[in-house]
C-alpha cells in the first residue's frame, strides 16, 4: 500500500527553478506512485516581495541582483530553458519578461488550497509567467489564469480586490522563513526531510525512495 507522504513546495511563481523542480518532483512521484501516496502543497515565497507596481526588465533585474555580466545571464538562462525544457516546461520568455510582484498571486494560491485547485492553478501561473511573458500582478490577467484552473472568476476577483488572505499569506512566508527557508524551491516532506534546488527526477526519486525506506 503507498505510503501517504505530506509535501510542502515552498516556492514563487517568479523563480524559474521552481518550475523546473515542480515538474521533477511530479515526475519522480509518477515512478514512485506505487510506493508514495503525496500530497503536495504550495507555501509562499517572495523572491522580490519590493518589486514596483511597474515591475522591472528581468535582464537588468538579475544582472544587478546578483552583480553578472550581460553574457553569463544569457548563459544562465539557456541553462535554464534546457533543463525546463528537458521535464516538459516551455520557458519560452524566460529573458524575454518583466518581473512582477507576486503577491496577489499567491493570495489567490492560498484561496485554491482551500478549493482543492491548488495545484493546477499553480502550473497555470507558471506558465503564464515564463511561457507566455504575462503581467502576474495584473488582477485581470490572474482571474483570467484562476479561470483557467478551474475556478471561479467572480469570487477570484473579489479576493484580489479585496485583500483576503493577505495575513494568511504573510504569516505562511513568515513561518518558513523561520524555519531558515531563504531560497527556493524547497521541497520539504513530512516536515522533517529538505530537498532544495530544481533537482531534475532522478534526484528526485532517489530522495524518495530512501526516505519512504525509513520507518514512518
Amino acid at each position: 500500500m503507498p505510503r501517504p507522504i505530506k509535501i510542502d513546495f515552498v516556492s514563487d511563481i517568479a523563480c524559474p527553478w521552481c518550475a523546473v523542480g515542480l515538474n521533477g518532483l511530479e515526475e519522480a512521484l509518477a515512478r514512485t506512485g506505487d510506493l508514495i501516496d503525496a500530497h503536495i502543497t504550495f507555501q509562499p515565497f517572495e523572491l522580490n516581495p519590493d518589486m514596483p507596481p511597474e515591475g522591472e526588465d528581468a535582464v537588468e533585474h538579475i544582472t544587478r541582483k546578483y552583480g553578472i555580466g550581460p553574457e553569463q545571464a544569457a548563459a544562465n538562462r539557456e541553462t535554464i530553458r534546457d533543463r525546463a525544457a528537458a521535464v516538459g516546461f516551455d520557458m519560452a520568455m524566460l529573458g524575454e519578461r518583466r518581473l512582477h510582484n507576486t503577491f496577489d498571486a499567491h493570495r489567490l494560491l492560498h484561496w485554491a488550497e482551500l478549493e482543492g485547485r491548488q495545484v493546477a492553478l499553480k502550473h497555470a501561473l507558471l506558465a503564464a509567467n515564463f511561457t507566455q511573458g504575462l503581467d502576474v500582478s495584473d488582477h485581470d490577467i490572474l482571474v483570467s489564469i484562476a479561470e483557467q484552473a478551474g475556478l471561479d472568476g467572480t469570487a477570484a476577483r473579489d479576493i484580489l480586490s479585496s485583500g483576503r488572505y493577505a495575513q494568511e499569506v504573510r504569516d505562511a512566508e513568515r513561518l518558513w522563513q523561520s524555519h531558515g527557508i531563504n531560497s527556493v524551491p524547497a521541497i520539504v516532506i513530512d516536515g522533517r526531510y529538505l530537498i532544495s534546488g530544481g533537482q531534475p527526477p532522478e534526484a528526485f526519486e532517489r530522495a524518495l525512495r530512501q526516505i519512504v525506506a525509513e520507518p514512518a
